[in-house]
C-alpha cells in the first residue's frame, strides 16, 4: 500500500504518473483509453457520459460514488488510481458482480460464479478482496445453489469499503484535484463556484 511520496517505490510512483497521464488524455478525449487494465472486458457503458459534457462528467465525480461508477471515464480513472494502490481487485470484484447479474444462463451462471469466487473471494485467491471470514464462508455456501444474488453481500462490502476509503483519497489525489481544475476552466463547463481543489464529499 503506498503512503507517503518518501516511501513511495518507484513502481508506485510510476503508477501514478501513468494515472496523472491517463487523466489528462481524458480531457481531450471522452472515451477510455486503450490500456484500462481489467475494466474493458466488462464492457462498461455509462448514460451518464452520454448525456454530459466530459467536463460535466469529471466534476461530478465527486458528487457522489455512484457518479462515479456510472461514468465510463470515471470507472477508467478510479481504476487507475487504485492501481496506485495496489487495490484494484476491489472495483474488478465489483464490475465482476455487476455483469453476473445480468447473466440468464443457469450453465453460464454457474460457471461465472465459480470462476468470480476462485479468483476474488476463496482464501488466497489472486486477487482476493478485503472481506471478512463470515462473508467469504456465506459466499462459499451461496454457491451451492447459484443465484444472481450469490455475491450479494460481499459486493455491497465491498462497495462501502471503496466508498468510504478508497473513494475520497481519489478526490483528494493531486491527479484528480488538477483534472477538476482544468475541467472547472473550461469554457463548456457548468462548474459550481465551489473550489475543484475541495471536493464536498467528506
Amino acid at each position: 500500500m503506498c503512503r507517503t511520496l518518501a516511501t513511495f517505490p518507484n513502481s508506485c510512483l510510476e503508477r501514478a504518473k501513468e494515472f496523472k497521464t491517463r487523466l489528462g488524455i481524458f480531457l481531450h478525449k471522452s472515451e477510455l483509453s486503450s490500456d484500462t487494465g481489467g475494466i474493458s472486458k466488462f464492457e462498461w457503458t455509462s448514460k451518464h457520459s452520454k448525456e454530459r459534457s466530459f467536463s460535466e462528467d469529471v466534476l461530478g465525480w465527486r458528487e457522489s460514488f455512484d457518479l462515479l461508477l456510472n461514468s465510463t471515464n470515471g470507472v477508467a480513472a478510479f481504476h487507475a488510481f487504485l492501481k496506485t494502490e495496489f487495490s484494484e481487485e476491489n472495483l474488478e470484484f465489483w464490475l465482476a458482480c455487476e455483469e453476473f447479474r445480468k447473466i440468464r444462463s443457469a450453465t453460464k451462471l454457474a460457471s461465472r460464479a465459480h470462476r468470480i469466487f476462485e479468483e476474488y473471494i476463496r482464501s488466497e485467491a489472486p486477487k482476493e478482496v478485503n472481506i471478512d471470514h463470515e462473508t467469504r464462508e456465506l459466499t462459499k455456501t451461496n454457491l451451492q445453489a447459484v443465484t444472481t444474488s450469490c455475491f450479494d453481500v460481499a459486493h455491497g462490502k465491498i462497495r462501502m469499503l471503496m466508498e468510504k476509503d478508497s473513494y475520497p483519497r481519489f478526490l483528494k489525489s493531486p491527479a484528480y484535484r488538477d483534472l477538476a481544475a482544468r475541467a472547472s476552466a473550461t469554457p463548456n463547463s457548468s462548474a459550481s463556484s465551489s473550489n475543484p481543489a475541495e471536493p464536498s464529499h467528506t
